[in-house]
């Protein structure tokens, strides 16, 4: 029984991958986490790398030294590798390299809702797509026979409900894996010069005709049903659609689609000649459903295509096996009564929980920090991608704009130019590393005038504890890794006024960050505090837990400035959970009573 991360990487490691790279995200991120502890009781290379860009072009070398590699990344962390990936498609590999792209409908963990088949299309690349979790770990085998097939990587799409849902797996033979290879010299190949590139585009594009040619007879595009009724479906709404069409007893014929890109136009062709009227269930954009019309007008058909529509399928968020059992009713016209829901009248609402930091996280001392060094200025608080994301929601109020990973340094230069407001902006230190450095190069040399904030928890927090450049390899019990020092970097940058607080020791912290909001030009703030979370899985951290004592007077400045989750009301007054406090202080520092003491046993 494996998570669908689980199984793929099984798959990679039965195919004989050799060497892999990434940097975490969700939800691929448990890929890397089981590769990572794989590599440490075999041959496999493994790394976190630096960002995904880094990532692909590590693995690119690799992939062109004959060795099966394998390089995986969330959705928008391959926007951040489309560089290398456009040039890489015309290059190719001589060993398989397969590229995972994790997509998140809904957005249960990221900042936008793409879909990156079009990255496929767009980069001239094969692309797979598994339509459940035992598929998902066969099918990233074929992808390394195909990638090896067609000298070219080829792309693997997931999504979160294929990433993060469990299922039995038939394990299979461990293929033993090409540990060393050679790189061949060949620059007509791999100096993408303009004159190479020119007649690498020629070919690149006789490798997708050969693709597409196999994406005809290929055994992940299927046909199954009858009748006049045709369904055209991927990924997880494939098991939608069967269960919608046994569910409304529905005579119809269902075309999976595993192989996207290129799609079989043929074999497509020849599905529509069969119906009268056809349904595209796809997640995301109309990706098929744009190919399928155009191949209805090449053929001079005239049926009914419909998918994306007010009336049928959204490109809004996940689909559900309700929802397209009755949009499939709907389009097909079958009678369908919904399932009759649950009376939850006499049941009280579900109270709302919303995202919040962990109990003793240091982002929310400094957060609290920052708000009151900075009390009575007009400010403006460019965050970034991470746990600190969260510092956004009140009581904490700080964070005004996020796009994307490393954009608060750098949108923190424009706002600091096109605005007399005081810029601090806030990035974790793996998210530095990731692609915050260059903008604050570019705000050093250009002399921007703002504050960052670099919140310093050792680790790649939010996605499950990876390590980063600054991070302690001991602790993973490792040797043999480097360990970047943020402050000597962040110095030779050439940054003026650097300072280092310890966001436990409230007042000092206070004063020091005033210092830093004063200074005119660039001044950098390091906030180092260990992730309370993963000082907790090493057994690093000693918790101490405090309590409320009768001193207080219930001004509730403690739930009302920091809103630590330890806090909740009894009988009107606070208290504090002492099997989820830690004793980092925050709390018995601000209180006007000093009423918050450790308990002493």
């Amino acid at each position: 029984m494996l998570l669908g991360n689980e199984a793929i990487a099984r798959g990679a490691i039965e195919a004989g991958v050799a060497f892999a790279s990434t940097y975490p995200g969700t939800p691929s991120s448990e890929i890397s986490l089981n590769l990572f502890q794989m590599s440490r009781e075999s041959d496999l290379y493994f790394e976190y790398s630096t960002n995904e860009k880094v990532a692909l072009e590590v693995a690119a070398g690799a992939a062109n030294s004959g060795l099966r590699t394998f390089c995986m990344m969330k959705h928008v962390g391959l926007n951040v590798a489309a560089d290398p990936l456009m040039t890489l498609a015309y290059v190719g590999v001589t060993g398989g390299m397969v590229i995972l792209t994790a997509d998140d409908p809904s957005m249960f963990s990221s900042q936008n809702e793409q879909d990156n088949r079009y990255y496929a299309k767009f980069g001239n690349l094969p692309m797979l797509e598994p339509s459940s979790v035992p598929e998902a770990g066969d099918m990233i085998k074929y992808a390394f026979d195909l990638s090896e097939q067609l000298s070219q990587p080829v792309l693997l799409r997931t999504t979160t409900r294929i990433n993060h849902s469990n299922a039995y797996v038939t394990f299979g033979e461990i293929k033993k894996p090409k540990t060393k290879g050679r790189f061949n010299r060949d620059p007509q190949r791999c100096v993408t010069v303009p004159a190479v590139s020119r007649q690498l585009h020629v070919k690149v594009l006789e490798k997708m005709d050969k693709a597409k040619a196999i994406s005809e007879t290929s055994a992940l595009n299927t046909v199954e049903g009858s009748g006049r009724n045709g369904i055209i479906t991927n990924g997880v709404s494939y098991y939608y659609a069967r269960d919608a069409v046994k569910d409304l007893g529905l005579e119809a014929r269902i075309l999976r689609i595993g192989f996207s890109n290129p799609l079989p136009e043929q074999k497509i062709k020849a599905f529509l000649k069969g119906c009268d009227r056809v349904l595209i269930i796809e997640e995301g954009e109309p990706f098929m459903e744009e190919a399928v019309k155009a191949f209805a007008q090449e053929e001079g058909m005239t049926l009914p295509i419909q998918g994306k529509s007010k009336t049928l399928f959204s490109k809004l968020y996940e689909y559900d096996p309700a929802m397209v059992r009755e949009k499939t009713a709907a389009f097909f016209k079958v009678p369908y009564t919904p399932t009759t829901k649950i009376n939850t009248d006499n049941i009280p609402p579900i109270p709302m929980r919303p995202p919040n930091l962990c109990s003793g996280c240091s982002h929310r001392a400094t957060f609290y920090e920052v708000q009151q060094a900075a009390k009575g200025m007009d400010i403006v608080c460019p965050n970034d991608i991470g746990c600190y994301t969260l510092g956004f929601l009140p009581p904490l109020s700080t964070g005004d704009f996020v796009i994307c990973m490393g954009s608060s340094v750098s949108t923190s230069c424009g706002f600091s130019k096109a605005t007399d407001q005081k810029v601090i902006s806030f990035i974790g230190d793996s998210t530095f590393f990731h692609s915050g450095i260059t903008g604050l190069v570019n705000a050093v040399f250009n002399n921007h005038n703002f504050t960052l904030v670099i919140l310093e928890n050792g680790i790649t927090a939010m996605t499950g504890h990876q390590p980063h450049p600054a991070a302690d390899m001991e602790q993973f019990g490792l040797s043999g890794y480097g360990r970047v020092n943020i402050e000597a970097l962040v110095r030779a940058i050439g940054v003026q006024h650097v300072s280092v607080i310890k966001p436990f020791k409230v007042r000092k912290s206070i004063d020091t960050i005033q210092k830093a909001l004063a200074f005119q030009g660039v001044s950098v703030i390091i906030s180092q505090e260990p992730c309370m979370l993963y000082a907790k899985s090493i057994k690093t951290l000693k918790a101490r837990p405090f309590k409320v004592t009768d001193k207080c007077k219930d001004h509730k400045d403690c739930i009302n400035s920091i809103a630590c989750p330890s806090f909740y009301i009894e009988d009107g007054r606070v208290k504090i959970d002492a099997d989820t406090c830690v004793g980092c202080a925050l709390c018995a520092q601000i209180c006007p009573e000093n009423a918050i003491t450790p308990i002493k046993k």
